[in-house]
């Protein structure tokens, strides 16, 4: 509100500027706190060079926002000036004491209004402050729009861990500049935008004062069949009316009109002006287009303007069904992020309907921990545009390149929808990264990837993050009162839900189908995973779903089956289904629990893996270390037997157990063999979630070893990639001479399969079938020799079975 943000600029700042120079001299944490905080960072300048032209807005103004000080209570410049023992004793109950928002600064304003003796006279009107403090809502919108910060921070040590709310940073970008009678041009930062100024303009001794804004969203009635904007809402303001010359405004544009006579006929790029942000919009004839750019001839000037750019049709004819048809038209897309990344951040995928992308975005609806945020403001961390050729549903993938940081499982696919892009709106869709473990923070690579839906366009690239927020070193050496309370604050954090593992039960498996065999199947050259079996033998199937496999020469479907204590796969055609009342005699096709989690894991005794992405994945996922440790021959262990690096954390001690069987059978490599004792361990536990997360990581990592060169076969089968998107795989694995040695060559083909994994989601049977499939149709399969890919998909196949019976739900209720 106007009048509110007047009320704010009449206030008397003076006082709090002076505890701002003084809490330079008194606080030891200032100067590693401005290296963060350009805020702080000015005010600790201010005292170093008077002089020093860089200064915040708010010494230059530093009657910007209203003034509220006592003793204990006052708001100063930033958070960490504010009384740390009195808003930490102030702290509400949902919120805790570590650090303070927006909303917690007004409960001190709301407290105020009972004790008004507490509150030092104000130089302002009695009235504008009676109107501040009686709308909560006024003085809330009058603090942020001056204040122009996400978020303040009073927790020092925080800073270097939290999302990014703590940096001070402005949220609108625009440009204002000062021209004389010899004119010149003002550019719109990081834009096409450009004001030119014609010499002669005002008269000499008279200056104008050109702004420039653009606002992101454009009006939506100019987004139709018939039209398309293809540039931001442009305000541009003049201070100066009594003018001679026009101005020219001029925009490169996201679209050209297409070189064939009819869309020339049929559409034009044309500029719609107004005085009022809302309209009426009128369309410029002063028009000049060249390509993708077009200059504006702006006479009927005000103080205040509004321009948009649009591609119009006159009419669609068919074939066409919107203007899109009649252009080429580039989408472009950013992905924005904190200042700095954190074991936990949000990346914002956006998509532009023009060709600007600022460098600075404020979100307004992050959400941590169910709860939605106060706005923040992201920088840009990467920008692509890519040609569409029409209105269409887009899907969106975000996948890391480091094993060290993962995109939330819910999040790492995305859905845009036709709709939405011909709204010509800003389309926003968040991605939530998370590191795994506790290894030390560093920046990383991912991988964006844009698939339209109905077709096989794929628009991928590679954005990498900042690096993780700086450490504060001095924090250590702050008050031992403040580091008690933190302790006791944060003391709840650390309690980890108690989670009951179910015990697993040897007992025969209850199977519900049987096949009988038509005819007999013996091989000479015995292969993996493939039963053998005589005509009329009865087969225990393991379900009813079909793997698609190649058996000797062909691709086939086959039923995973049991016969004479044996799991392995036979071929659908051989066998006549029938059900368990049917079957006559079942004993050789009888198998225990047991015997059944032994042959299903049999694939991972032959299977590369990464130790510490094991360690990490099993050390999160499983809650109590001695149900594991049971599983795992360990029972004997105690709490005693951990030393005092581990007992501080579940994890650490399930870590500790791992490592503790991995040095075991490290001892004994003839005999024993890690994964496979591990996962038999986690299938005897029922955490099947984690086996298969395990398996997919093990499989993608082993087939890209066995691919080898070949990789870049299988990408252009399930992928369609060019040579140009393979290449981009390669480059980063280059040696000195430009060229991928063969013994790395495994790992771009691993980036390649763990960024097309990744747009499955949890449909890790899927994964593992497609996989299977295409590497079965590669003209000299590897899978022909390398069977323990269908290994592990007669294991997924089995995990319903195996816990329908080995965790009886009667068991458990005893």
């Amino acid at each position: 509100d106007v009048n509110e943000s007047k009320v704010a600029l009449d206030i008397d700042w003076s006082d709090v500027f002076k505890h701002a120079h003084s809490v330079s001299k008194t606080n030891p944490f200032w100067n590693e706190l401005s290296a963060s905080n350009p805020f702080v960072h000015d005010i600790a300048a201010s005292n170093r060079n008077k002089n020093n032209k860089y200064l915040s807005i708010l010494k230059e103004k530093p009657y910007l926002f209203t003034k509220v000080s006592s003793n204990r209570d006052s708001l100063a410049s930033s958070g960490d000036e504010l009384d740390i023992d009195c808003l930490l004793r102030r702290t509400s109950a949902r919120r805790s004491g570590r650090s303070k928002s927006v909303s917690d600064f007004l409960d001190i304003v709301d407290n105020r209004r009972f004790n008004p003796h507490k509150t030092a006279p104000q130089k302002t009107s009695a009235s504008a402050v009676t109107r501040l403090q009686n709308d909560r809502e006024a003085y809330k919108m009058a603090w942020l729009s001056q204040r122009q910060l996400t978020r303040s921070c009073l927790d020092l040590e925080a800073m270097s861990h939290s999302p990014g709310w703590a940096q001070t940073q402005a949220t609108d970008i625009h440009v204002v500049c000062k021209l004389n009678h010899e004119g010149g041009s003002v550019q719109l930062p990081d834009s096409d935008i450009n004001i030119h100024v014609p010499v002669g303009h005002v008269l000499p001794g008279e200056f104008q004062e050109v702004g420039l804004k653009a606002i992101l969203n454009p009006p939506s009635s100019f987004n139709n069949e018939l039209s398309s904007t293809v540039s931001p809402l442009i305000e541009l303001t003049l201070s100066n009316l009594n003018t001679r010359e026009a101005i020219f405004l001029e925009v490169k544009v996201a679209a050209k009109v297409k070189n064939d006579p009819l869309s020339q006929v049929m559409s034009d790029i044309v500029c719609f002006f107004s005085h009022n942000k809302e309209g009426p919009f009128k369309k410029l004839e002063n028009c000049y287009t060249y390509q993708d750019t077009i200059q504006v001839k702006l006479t009927d000037l005000s103080h205040i303007m509004y321009a948009v750019i649009a591609v119009q049709a006159n009419k669609i004819q068919p074939p066409a069904t919107t203007v899109w048809d009649y252009i080429q038209r580039t989408v472009s897309v950013g992905i924005y992020g904190p200042k700095y990344i954190h074991p936990s951040f949000t990346a914002v995928f956006t998509v532009f309907g023009h060709n600007y992308i600022p460098e600075k975005l404020t979100i307004c609806d992050i959400k941590k921990g169910g709860k939605s945020m106060p706005p923040v403001v992201f920088q840009l961390w990467g920008k692509h545009t890519f040609l569409l050729e029409k209105p269409q549903d887009l899907k969106i993938s975000l996948v890391s390149c480091d094993p060290d940081f993962e995109v939330k499982t819910e999040d790492q696919s995305k859905n845009i929808k036709e709709e939405e892009l011909k709204t010509g709106e800003m389309i926003r869709q968040q991605f939530l990264f998370s590191m795994l473990g506790c290894r030390e923070m560093h920046f990383f690579v991912f991988l964006v990837q844009i698939k339209v839906l109905k077709s096989s366009q794929v628009t991928q690239f590679h954005v990498t993050t900042p690096d993780p927020a700086p450490k504060l070193s001095g924090i250590i050496n702050r008050p031992k009162r403040l580091q008690n309370r933190k302790e006791i604050k944060s003391a709840p954090l650390l309690l980890i839900p108690t989670v009951k593992y179910p015990k697993f039960q040897d007992k025969t498996l209850s199977v519900n189908a049987y096949g009988v065999a038509l005819k007999t199947v013996l091989r000479q050259n015995k292969i993996d995973y493939l039963l053998e079996y005589f005509k009329g033998d009865t087969i225990a199937l393991l379900g009813e779903d079909k793997v698609k496999a190649i058996g000797q020469t062909k691709i086939k479907e086959w039923y995973v089956g049991v016969l004479r204590r044996k799991i392995g796969l036979v071929h659908c055609k051989n066998v006549k289904v029938i059900s368990k009342e049917q079957a006559m005699d079942t004993a050789d096709s009888e198998l225990t629990t047991r015997n059944l989690v032994e042959q299903i894991a049999l694939p991972f005794k032959k299977l590369t893996y990464i130790y510490s992405v094991v360690l990490s994945r099993v050390s999160e996922s499983v809650y109590d270390w001695r149900a594991l440790a049971e599983v795992l021959g360990y029972s004997h262990m105690s709490l005693e037997d951990f030393n005092e690096a581990h007992v501080e954390k579940e994890s650490e001690r399930v870590a500790h157990v791992v490592k503790r069987m991995k040095e075991d059978c490290h001892a004994n490599k003839k005999k024993r063999l890690f994964l496979y004792e591990l996962i038999v361990a986690l299938l005897k536990i029922d955490c099947q979630g984690l086996v298969a997360r395990l398996t997919q990581d093990t499989i993608i990592l082993t087939s890209a070893v066995k691919l080898g060169k070949y990789w870049r076969e299988l990408a252009e089968k399930v992928a369609r990639l060019t040579k140009q998107q393979i290449e981009a795989y390669e480059v980063p694995h280059q040696g000195k001479n430009g060229v991928v040695a063969l013994e790395m060559m495994w790992k771009p083909a691993y980036d390649f399969l763990y960024t097309w994994s990744a747009h499955y989601g949890d449909s890790y049977r899927d994964v593992l079938q497609d996989l299977q499939s295409a590497l079965d149709k590669m003209k000299n399969p590897v899978t022909k020799h390398w069977r323990e890919l269908t290994g592990t998909l007669i294991l997924v196949n089995c995990m319903e079975v195996l816990r329908a019976s080995a965790f009886s739900k009667m068991e458990e209720e005893e």
